[in-house]
């Protein structure tokens, strides 16, 4: 009985020393879960970074494909990939690029090359000529049905491949969307050994691959203009790029009434609006406006549109996506340009609306129960001045309670700084005066009334600058 205190103390030992071994193997799971997350950002970054520095220079077709392919690859470990594109009468799929040990999706005829050089590298050869034809398989599955599908590795379609030595353990195939229809299909392979693709790589898959689209898209926008008309290619591709990068709807988010608009002007500027899907619950409302005209305005701005998509996806904090934004922006932004943004994070059902400002024009505010109109000024710096030791001070969140019929008005200096036939601007008073007389009647007339009142003061004159309106209604 004398030694029973040193077994229940010893015992009391053990389990404390096992639930602090526990403890350090959690931290240390946890460290290595944070490191992972960081470097797949980093990865992400420097694709779309990659894609950015393609579009402004003179990059061939096949180095955006190849950039494409090998960048998926890198970002979600895979071993294989390829990417197939739909040919000018949208009838057959041709094959893009294709990655050495990439599985065959479809029927083909194989043997040894005649000069010997092994069947893993005829069936390489046989995919990089074979095209692909509607109702031809899961390629064109996906194509057509817009659909993103994933190839388990006991699947007979991949059974083929792994006989040949292909990389062929778990295949994830998804389309490539632009303008709301499928032109492609991107092609990624993980060897057996790896693991399954998960619900969350498949949503980076998709995001990025929709990125990619409208990279290719972009691309092809620059080719033919300058085929078209040299001197014009970058004023008509900036206006191109410019279409392309706003929201085709207003978003549905209860409890409010939102819209916005873009009038482009004769020469191109870096204007911007976007509506972003924060979680379930939550809507991003955005509006910028990058320094500086033309096509480098314009590329600059749809970097800025990727960086700020991939950042906001469940963050709440309107200060800390445009933090996020800017210090990945500033090092690419040249000294005598920067973007001004004001952000605005809406939760469905609420009353508040989280605003953030970086040297953006004050959004107004109009008050339906005293019929008023002010400025919402919190402090602000705009995006690209400052690696973030002064922007992370100065960028804070400003909470914005919108009651019944209440409206948050934000727009561009195109609006205000308008000018008309004697070089008068628009101003201040003209604007507050448009909206007091349309608010009672909702967000979309607001828009018609200032635009209406706009084109009536401007006259004959010429748009010098891109008008943007959006209109966040409580209802």
């Amino acid at each position: 009985m004398d030694n029973l205190p040193l077994i229940v103390g010893g015992a009391t030992l053990s389990a404390l020393i096992g639930v602090v071994a526990w403890q350090q193997g959690r931290i240390r799971a946890l460290k290595k879960a944070q490191e992972k997350v960081v470097t797949e950002e980093a990865r992400v970054f420097d694709f779309l970074h990659g894609l950015g520095e393609a579009l402004s220079g003179t990059a061939k077709a096949l180095d955006l494909h190849t950039l494409i392919v090998k960048g998926m690859l890198r970002i979600l470990r895979g071993q294989a990939g390829a990417i197939y594109i739909a040919d000018d009468s949208n009838s057959v799929l041709q094959p893009a690029f294709v990655a050495r040990g990439c599985p065959a999706l479809m029927d083909l005829t194989l043997a040894t090359d005649p000069d010997g050089v092994g069947v893993l590298e005829a069936l390489h050869r046989q995919l990089r000529i074979r095209h692909v034809k509607k109702g031809e398989g899961i390629l064109a599955e996906v194509w057509e049905s817009e659909k993103a599908q994933v190839l388990g590795h006991m699947d007979s379609l991949l059974e083929s491949g792994r006989r040949l030595g292909a990389v062929a353990g778990n295949v994830a195939v998804v389309p490539l969307l632009y303008s709301g229809r499928s032109f492609g299909v991107l092609v990624l392979a993980r060897a057996p050994i790896a693991e399954p693709f998960t619900a969350s790589d498949m949503q980076v898959f998709q995001t990025l691959a929709e990125q990619s689209a409208f990279t290719l898209r972009t691309a092809e926008v620059f080719s033919d203009a300058a085929e078209k008309r040299r001197l014009d290619s970058d004023l008509q591709v900036a206006q191109e790029i410019q279409r392309i990068l706003l929201p085709s709807k207003s978003p549905e988010v209860e409890g409010f009434e939102i819209t916005g608009l873009n009038v482009p002007a004769r020469h191109v500027s870096g204007d911007y609006y976007d509506f972003l899907a924060v979680d379930k619950e939550h809507c991003g409302v955005v509006i910028a406006d990058v320094s500086g005209k033309g096509v480098p305005a314009s590329l600059i701005m749809a970097t800025c549109r990727s960086v700020l998509r991939s950042q906001a996806s469940g963050e709440l904090s309107a200060a800390q996506v445009l933090k996020n934004v800017n210090e990945r922006m500033f090092p690419d932004i040249k000294e005598d340009m920067f973007i001004s943004m004001a952000y605005a994070v809406l939760q469905a059902n609420s009353s508040e609306v989280t605003l953030c400002r970086a040297g953006h024009d004050a959004p107004l505010l109009y008050r339906a129960s005293d019929h008023s109109i002010s400025k919402v000024n919190p402090p602000g710096m705009a995006v690209g001045i400052d690696s973030g030791e002064v922007f992370n001070r100065v960028t804070k969140d400003f909470g914005v309670q919108l009651h019944r019929n209440d409206c948050l008005i934000l727009y561009t200096d195109g609006v205000t700084e308008a000018l008309d036939v004697d070089g008068e601007e628009f101003g201040m008073d003209r604007t507050n005066h448009a909206i007091l007389e349309s608010a009672p009647d909702g967000a979309v007339a607001i828009l018609q009334r200032l635009t209406e009142d706009l084109k009536k003061f401007v006259g004959a004159a010429p748009q010098h600058d891109d008008i943007t309106l959006i209109v966040i209604r409580k209802k």
